[in-house]
C-alpha cells in the first residue's frame, strides 16, 4: 500500500500528460480523483498504524543499484512514528489543494495539474524513504515543481521570487549532498549501505568531533528549508508570489520537510552533536518566534502577513525539537501538522477573498462580516486555531513545546511565550480590520459569500482542526514510541558526555539540560 500511496500521483500525472489540454474540466477531475484515492489510502494507513512501537511499518525493501565502493542503494520505504503524521497530512491536504485551483488556475491547467501530482510523489517519498540516497532523490523531485508553479502562475514579482527560492534551496541541497556523500563514505565498509536506520545507529555511536561536521551539513540544509532565522528571507517572497494552491502546499507540507529532516537526520542521527548545537538552535527558534511576529505586524498585505507568521510558528517547532525532551519533541511533531492545517486554511481564505476583490491590502477591507458571513465564520475559527485557543489544534502543540522547553531552557521558553501574545496581536488585529467595522468601500458591498465548492473545501479541514484540539491522543499516541526512542538516544549521548575519561577527568558536558 505504501508503494501505491507514493507513486499513484505519478501515475495520475502520466495520465494527465496524455490527455488533451483543452479538456480542462476532465484534467481537474482526474487530478482530484487521483489525490482523493491517495487520501483514502493514507487514511487507511493512519488508522491501521500500530501504536506503542517505534518499529517501521508497511515496509518495502527491494534492491536498486550499487554506488562505487560497493555501497548498496535500496528502494526501501516505510513509516514510523516520526513520519506517519507527515504522510497523513500530505495525503489529506492534496485533494483540497486541487479543489482550490478551480478558482485561480485558468491558464495552462494541464501543466499545473502535472506539477501538482509530481510534487505529491516527491513529498511523500521524502517522508517514507528509508534509504539515504532515495531520500535525497525524492527531496530534489519535490522542489522542482514549485519552481515552475511560482515562476509560471505566480504574481507580478514571480521571477524574482522564483530565483531567490531556487538559489536558497539549491545551496541547501548541495550542502546536504556533501553530507550524504560524507556519511556514506564514512561507513562504506560497515555493511549498512545507505540504509537510514542502520546509518542512524552507526552515526549515533560516533564521537562528538566526528558528528559535528556531518550534523552541520544536514542541519544547514534543513534550516534553509524550514526556514530558520536568518535563512527566512526567501519565504515571504515565495508565498506572496505563489498562486494560492502553491502557498498551501508550501506552508502545509514543503516547509515540514525541513523540520522532519532536522528530527530524522539531525536529532535522531547525531544526538551528541544535537546536544552541542541545541542552545544555538533553541535560541534561533525562540528569536524567530518573536521576529516573525514583528514582521507580520508590519505587513499591510494579508498574504504576506500569513507568510511571515510561518516564520514565527515554525520557530516553535524548532524550539521544541531542540529542547530534546519528550514533551518538546512530541509537541513539535504535532505542531507540524497543526501549522499545515491552520496556515493552509488561512492561505485558502486569503485566496478566496482575493479572487473576489483582487487586492490583499488590509486597508482596502472592513466590514466583510456583514457582506460575507460564512467567510467570516471560517476566518475567525482558523485564526483562533492559529493563535492557540484551547479546544483547537494549535493549543496542544504549543503547550507541549513550551512545557518541554521550560524543562530544558527556561529563558528561551519565556521568550517563546511572548510569541503567543504577539501572534494573537497581529492575527486578531488583521481579523478585526478585515471583518468588522463599517463597510467603507463600495467594492466590498457587492462581494459574494463562499459558494458550495468553497464551503465543501473548508469544512473537512476545520473538522480536523477541532478533532486534533479535542482528541490529540489519536495523533500523539502514534508518535510516542518513536519520540521516546529519539530522546533516549539523546540521553545516552548525554550520559557518555558526563562519563569520566580514562585519565579520570570528566568529559566536557554540553551546557544545557541540567534539571
Amino acid at each position: 500500500m505504501l508503494t501505491w500511496i507514493t507513486f499513484l500521483p505519478l501515475i495520475g500525472a502520466l495520465l494527465v500528460v496524455l490527455m488533451p489540454a483543452s479538456s480542462t474540466r476532465l484534467l481537474r477531475l482526474v487530478t482530484l480523483a487521483t489525490t482523493s484515492v491517495v487520501a483514502v489510502l493514507g487514511a487507511v494507513l493512519f488508522v491501521g498504524f500500530e501504536t506503542g512501537t517505534a518499529a517501521v511499518q508497511y515496509a518495502v525493501d527491494r534492491p536498486w543499484f550499487d554506488l562505487p565502493g560497493d555501497v548498496p542503494v535500496r528502494f526501501r520505504l516505510g513509516v514510523d512514528g516520526l513520519s506517519i503524521l507527515m504522510v497523513a497530512l500530505t495525503t489529506t491536504l492534496m485533494p483540497f489543494v486541487v479543489l482550490s485551483t478551480w478558482g485561480h488556475i485558468t491558464e495552462r491547467v494541464k501543466e499545473f495539474m502535472v506539477w501538482l501530482l509530481v510534487m505529491q510523489t516527491g513529498m511523500l517519498g521524502v517522508f517514507v524513504a528509508l534509504d539515504l540516497v532515495l531520500f535525497y532523490f525524492f527531496w530534489e523531485v519535490s522542489l522542482v515543481p514549485l519552481y515552475f508553479m511560482v515562476g509560471i502562475w505566480g504574481g507580478e514579482r514571480r521571477l524574482y521570487a522564483t530565483l531567490k527560492f531556487f538559489l536558497y534551496t539549491l545551496a541547501g541541497s548541495l550542502v546536504m549532498l556533501v553530507g550524504v556523500i560524507a556519511l556514506l563514505y564514512r561507513f562504506r565498509g560497515a555493511g549498512a549501505g545507505a540504509d537510514v536506520l542502520a546509518l542512524t545507529d552507526l552515526a549515533a555511536a560516533l564521537p562528538l568531533a566526528d558528528q559535528l561536521p556531518l550534523f552541520a551539513a544536514f542541519a544547514l540544509a534543513f534550516a534553509i528549508k524550514v526556514p530558520v532565522l536568518p535563512f527566512h528571507t526567501w519565504l515571504a517572497d515565495a508565498h506572496t508570489e505563489a498562486p494560492t494552491s502553491g502557498s498551501v502546499i508550501l506552508a502545509g507540507v514543503l516547509l515540514k520537510m525541513g523540520t522532519y529532516g532536522l528530527l530524522r537526520f539531525g536529532v535522531a542521527m547525531f544526538p551528541a552533536a544535537s546536544l552541542e548545537a541545541a542552545p544555538l538552535l533553541m535560541g534561533l527558534g525562540a528569536v524567530g518566534i518573536v521576529y516573525g511576529a514583528f514582521l507580520a505586524m508590519a505587513q499591510n498585505d494579508l498574504k504576506r502577513l500569513v507568510a511571515c507568521s510561518s516564520v514565527s510558528h515554525l520557530g516553535f517547532v524548532v524550539l521544541g525539537l531542540f529542547a530534546l525532551t519528550e514533551a518538546g519533541v512530541a509537541g513539535s511533531v504535532l505542531q507540524m501538522v497543526n501549522h499545515g492545517l491552520s496556515t493552509g486554511l488561512l492561505f485558502l481564505l486569503v485566496g478566496m477573498v482575493y479572487e473576489r476583490r483582487h487586492t490583499r491590502a488590509l486597508d482596502q477591507f472592513g466590514g466583510l462580516a456583514a457582506v460575507m458571513p460564512v467567510f467570516a465564520i471560517f476566518l475567525v475559527v482558523t485564526v483562533l486555531s492559529s493563535v492557540g485557543l484551547p479546544g483547537l489544534n494549535g493549543f496542544v502543540g504549543e503547550y507541549l513545546i513550551l512545557l518541554g522547553s521550560f524543562q530544558a531552557a527556561p529563558l528561551w521558553a519565556a521568550v517563546g511565550v511572548t510569541g503567543v501574545v504577539f501572534g494573537a496581536v497581529y492575527l486578531l488585529s488583521a481579523t478585526r480590520r478585515v471583518l468588522f467595522g463599517a463597510v467603507t468601500r463600495d467594492e466590498n458591498r457587492s462581494l459574494t459569500d463562499l459558494d458550495l465548492r468553497e464551503v465543501g473545501l473548508m469544512v473537512p479541514l476545520v473538522v480536523l482542526v477541532v478533532w486534533i484540539g479535542v482528541r490529540p491522543a489519536a495523533f500523539l499516541d502514534r508518535t510516542a514510541a518513536s519520540v521516546e526512542q529519539v530522546v533516549q538516544r539523546v540521553e545516552a549521548a548525554r550520559a557518555v558526555a558526563r562519563a569520566p575519561d580514562p585519565d579520570g577527568e570528566p568529559l566536557r558536558v554540553a551546557q544545557r539540560g541540567e534539571r
